[in-house]
């Protein structure tokens, strides 16, 4: 059944498809960023705009036209109905627009998040950053990751080594003790809050070193930014010292650090 999806995996053909979906996606949210657009408040107290919604829309339906025997699980529709009870092998976690909140206060960091999760693992992932015209993608399996902006080549990306005084990303949610906190547990004596999966990207490209989250977030938070970072020689540990995995519970994560070099 899913034979097709393979030989655009192995080739790399999906994920040049994926990162024109989201790089879509990315230009119908523009319009309403910085446009007083309504704000709506989900049942688990989060931030929801028309902004989610449609670029959820439109992601689903063009992954539908080219793998449409693969499911989904996407955030506004989990919302909305709730998370599927089983999926099958192979599956789709998106978030149309991770980093709401810094989208409703204007801020540059949200992003577009498409992942290919085959068993527990994510095989295959995108992230676009609208407001930044950025575009990070794992490419075909053992081939890296790359990154473009807009209107230019794809480029090769790789984790640096660590420094001997590492940065730390950490969220906007926590903090400055907390985040002082966390930076030093994994040998960071600075660090800087952004939002969204953003910062899985910026440890990929080499500019971070660490990215602690202990808060719970969704799985569709993670994968895409985890396949990009693992591409380029990272790894997306779990609380128990394992790469984190998918599928879980409810489609929740709990304790994770990511890692550059």
């Amino acid at each position: 059944m899913t034979h097709a999806l393979e030989i655009d995996l192995a080739s790399g053909a999906l994920a040049e498809i994926i990162a024109d979906i989201a790089e879509e996606a990315a230009r119908l949210i523009l319009p309403y960023w910085r446009s007083n657009t309504a704000v709506e408040t989900k049942a688990d107290a989060s931030p929801v705009t028309e902004a989610d919604r449609a670029a959820e829309a439109l992601i689903l339906k063009r992954l539908r036209e080219h793998w449409p025997e693969v499911e989904a699980v996407a955030e506004e529709a989990a919302a909305a109905d709730g998370v599927p009870a089983a999926v099958g092998d192979w599956f789709w976690l998106i978030d149309p627009l991770d980093g709401t909140r810094g989208f409703v206060q204007g801020r540059e960091s949200f992003t577009v998040n498409i992942a290919l999760i085959h068993g527990v693992a994510p095989v295959a992932g995108v992230v676009t950053a609208p407001a930044l015209g950025v575009t990070w993608a794992s490419t075909a399996r053992g081939k890296g990751a790359v990154r473009r902006a807009l209107g230019e080549a794809w480029r090769s990306i790789q984790v640096r080594d660590r420094p001997a005084d590492g940065i730390a990303l950490v969220s906007h949610s926590i903090s400055d003790e907390e985040a002082q906190r966390l930076a030093a547990r994994h040998g960071c004596n600075q660090w800087q809050g952004t939002d969204s999966s953003l910062k899985f990207c910026m440890i990929a490209e080499g500019r971070f070193d660490a990215y602690p989250r202990l808060g719970p977030t969704n799985e569709w938070d993670t994968a895409a930014g985890q396949a990009v970072l693992e591409a380029a020689g990272g790894r997306v540990l779990g609380a128990d010292g394992l790469r984190l995995a998918y599928r879980k519970p409810g489609f929740l994560n709990g304790a994770f650090t990511a890692l550059g070099g």
